[in-house]
């Protein structure tokens, strides 16, 4: 089993790359999607994260209000780390489910935002960085999810920079340019670093 660790800032592209590699045949755990899974409506870290903020971070129908409780984190170091103690054990356990349950051979890909905050490079066998120009990160993130240039610029700062991303890479993917472009760099990748060898 080849682990892989992908990693990049919000609106640089790492779920375009994450949806290529699964193209080719590799298992992508999300981060993001096992955090959404372990904070659900009726699990016990949903009740954990409402005990630590209060009902406020709640939807009208029970759920997380995912913008409320990012409003509150990304503005203030210590709430985000207390949302990180809850919610990070959470996902780790999540997640060496998923991959006890991978077949032997196959290139899992774990796509997670924070690898670099949370100095996760060493659990990896390979660390692939996705990074774009920062403005063209602040129009993604404008146009794909309605945040305006500061919202985006608060985002980006509670996040590490390029460089410290950079500093753990072994490969860096530059999605400053079209997604086909990307894709191209991707398929590279595959080819050269990460398919299964014959046997």
């Amino acid at each position: 089993m080849l682990i892989v660790g992908l990693t990049g800032g919000i609106g640089a592209g790492k779920s375009a790359v994450a949806a290529r590699l699964a193209a080719h045949g590799a298992l992508i755990v999300d981060a993001d999607m096992v955090a959404r899974e372990v904070v659900a409506r009726g699990t016990a870290g949903l009740a954990a994260v409402v005990a630590a903020f209060g009902p406020r971070i709640l939807a009208g129908d029970g759920s997380l209000d995912r913008s409320a409780l990012g409003d509150l984190v990304f503005s203030d170091p210590e709430a985000r780390e207390r949302l990180n103690a809850i919610v990070h054990p959470l996902v780790e356990r999540r997640t060496a489910e998923i991959l006890a349950a991978a077949p032997e051979d196959a290139v899992v890909v774990h796509d997670v935002p924070l690898l670099v905050e949370n100095g996760l490079a060493p659990a990896y066998d390979v660390v692939v960085v996705v990074i774009a120009d920062r403005d063209v990160r602040i129009a993604r993130l404008r146009d794909t999810r309605g945040m305006s240039e500061e919202q985006a610029r608060a985002r980006m700062a509670a996040q590490a920079s390029d460089e410290q991303r950079r500093a753990v890479a072994d490969v860096v993917l530059d999605n400053s340019g079209t997604l086909l472009e990307l894709r191209r760099q991707v398929d590279v990748l595959w080819r050269d670093r990460l398919a299964p060898k014959p046997r």
